[in-house]
């Protein structure tokens, strides 16, 4: 059995996963909180306040959705892929700061877009960063650490922050100084958090740099297009992920907004989510290491039939107590399903391609996420019934699993020069 120690690389690596993590908590939580006080400020009603902000993330999403298969073929030429990993880091962290200058609602929609799309083509580059600072054989372990710490990590900026915001009366301070301060404390942790894999990391894997590397990567991933329905497993694969992502993508994002329609107490769910980042982390860190023990397809295979149990149970969810119940079975699984999907498709694609194969993924998991929520939302209006609507994620659970075991059966063809 390997050891399971982690290099020096690997753990700058990992301490992305904690940085990011942190402004993925903040869009989750208080972002949309004090988007709907500016709306507030301007006279919106709560319906203009949610379509816009759901217009906001749409846009970032369609955004990088686009342009991260390129970006992540550019990232592939030799000497790049640091670069624009850099380029969307600074995009958003500064993205960050600066939505604490925004007074206004539809300024602070602008910058929230620009900083989430650095965020999101950071992650891109970074996930595919993974073959480049660990061996095939420790991916899980490394991928489900990367997790576990962004986890937990994740919740000590927030917990600041959100001490300062429900605090503001209290210190003597404005709602707006209050969350620019939050602002702040987050972009410092995220580059702080950066700032040593930056120092260490080198490109291992790469295609050889050609004169007109922007054009040439449109070529490249012309090609990696029309290949990837050859490539059996990898095919499989995405369509499984797209489905099965799907399910966990529409629980995140809207197991706050289904727990308020049911008329649960909103400081409730907040800790509840809170409660989920804390149980994701000794969990995660336990799927890496039952990884050493049983292969990555068996164990994706028990988080997905989890997820399916998961959705089955949302649908009877009627009280405070079954929304905490909930929320610790997410954390369960949650952790888990993510990195052991990330380090399995690092190890079925082509090491010298893993920023384009990392773009197509990410095409999966944006589109996911909207066919999720939609299908949600029309099921539940024709229905009349929103535990029918969140009932419909368990059927992108079934059909996910179903096609992740046949990729998992599926011929892998990638040559042994590329392993």
């Amino acid at each position: 059995m390997m050891k399971l120690n982690l290099t020096k690389e690997e753990k700058n690596w990992i301490l992305y996963d904690v940085g990011n993590s942190a402004f993925t908590l903040l869009i989750a939580t208080i972002m949309p909180i004090y988007f709907n006080y500016l709306a507030g400020n301007s006279g919106l009603s709560d319906v203009e306040y949610m379509a816009y902000w759901g217009y906001a993330t749409s846009i970032a999403t369609l955004v990088v959705a686009f342009m991260g298969p390129i970006c992540g073929t550019l990232a592939d030429t030799k000497g790049y892929k640091k670069l624009v990993f850099t380029v969307f880091l600074i995009i958003g962290a500064v993205g960050c700061i600066s939505l604490g200058i925004a007074k206004n609602w539809f300024l602070f929609l602008i910058i929230y877009i620009i900083a989430k799309i650095g965020y999101s083509g950071s992650l891109i580059v970074y996930d595919s960063m993974l073959s480049d600072t660990t061996k095939a054989e420790r991916m899980d372990h490394v991928s489900s650490e990367g997790y576990a710490w962004g986890y937990i990590g994740s919740c000590i900026p927030f917990i600041i922050s959100l001490v300062i915001v429900l605090g503001s009366d209290i210190i003597g301070i404005s709602m707006e100084t209050a969350m620019t301060i939050a602002f702040i404390i987050t972009a410092v942790w995220w580059i702080g958090m950066t700032l040593p894999m930056l120092k260490t990391y080198r490109q291992k894997y790469y295609v050889e740099k050609r004169p007109h590397a922007i054009k040439e990567s449109f070529i490249r991933l012309g090609r990696t297009l029309k290949n990837v329905r050859k490539e059996k497993k990898i095919f499989l694969f995405l369509l499984a992920f797209f489905f099965y992502i799907d399910g966990v993508y529409t629980i995140i994002d809207m197991a706050t907004a289904y727990g308020s329609a049911l008329g649960l107490d909103s400081t409730g769910l907040l800790l509840a989510l809170l409660v989920t980042q804390f149980v994701a982390f000794p969990f995660a860190i336990l799927f890496g290491r039952l990884a050493q023990k049983f292969a990555a397809d068996k164990l994706l295979t028990v988080c997905i039939a989890a997820y399916f149990g998961i959705a089955v149970f949302a649908m009877f969810l009627k009280t405070q107590l079954q929304f905490w119940i909930l929320a610790i079975f997410v954390g369960m699984f949650q952790g888990g399903i993510q990195a052991l999907s990330r380090s399995y498709f690092n190890k079925i694609i082509p090491v010298n391609q893993s920023g384009e194969y990392f773009g197509l993924m990410d095409i999966c998991g944006k589109g996911a996420a909207f066919m999720g929520t939609t299908v949600v939302s029309i099921v539940s209006q024709l229905t009349d019934s929103i535990n029918k609507g969140v009932g419909m994620i368990a059927l992108m659970f079934i059909i996910g699993l179903l096609l992740f075991r046949c990729a998992a059966k599926a011929e892998n063809t990638k040559s042994d020069e590329e392993v």
